[in-house]
C-alpha cells in the first residue's frame, strides 16, 4: 500500500474511554454544583434513611387521623434510634454490602446477558457438548416475560 492510502493505527478502545471520561467529568461537575461530594456506604445510607423518614413523616393525609399520624412519627424516631448507633458502630459494613450489592447485580447481569444470547443466537445448529445449548430450552417469545425463579 502505497502511504496515501495507508490508516493509521486506531485505538478501538478510544472512544469507550473518552465517553467514560467526559461522562465522569460530568458527574463531578455535577456534583460540585450540588455542593455534594460522594461519602462512604454508610453516609449514603443515613441519608437516604432520613430522607424516607422526612418523607413518610410529612404524609398528611385526610384518611390518617392525628392518633395515626402520631403513630407513623413515633415509628420514625423508634427505627431512627435503632439505625443511628448501628451506623455509628459498623460503618464498614455499609460498604461491605455495597460491594455484594455490585456484585450480586455484576452475576445477574451475566446471567441475563448468557441467556439473551442463548435465545437471539438463531437457528443455527448449536455447538456439540455445550450444555447451555440445551433445544428444549427455547426461551420465551415476543411478548412472554422472563421467568427468574
Amino acid at each position: 500500500m502505497s502511504d496515501a492510502t495507508e490508516r493509521p493505527s486506531v485505538d478501538s478502545d478510544a472512544w469507550a474511554r473518552a465517553c467514560a471520561e467526559d461522562l465522569e467529568a460530568e458527574k463531578a461537575r455535577r456534583r460540585a454544583a450540588a455542593g455534594q461530594e460522594p461519602g462512604s456506604a454508610a453516609d449514603e445510607f443515613r441519608r437516604l434513611f432520613e430522607a424516607v423518614a422526612d418523607k413518610v413523616s410529612g404524609l398528611k393525609s385526610p384518611l390518617m387521623g392525628m392518633a395515626a399520624q402520631g403513630a407513623v412519627q413515633q415509628f420514625v424516631e423508634q427505627a431512627k434510634a435503632v439505625v443511628e448507633p448501628v451506623i455509628e458502630r459498623n460503618p464498614q459494613v455499609f460498604d461491605h454490602l455495597a460491594a455484594a450489592g455490585n456484585e450480586l447485580l455484576a452475576a445477574y447481569r451475566s446471567a441475563v446477558e448468557g441467556q439473551e444470547s442463548r435465545w437471539t443466537r438463531g437457528a443455527g445448529a448449536p455447538e456439540k457438548n455445550d450444555p447451555r445449548d440445551d433445544p428444549r430450552e427455547e426461551g420465551p417469545g415476543p411478548g412472554e416475560s422472563i421467568d427468574l425463579d
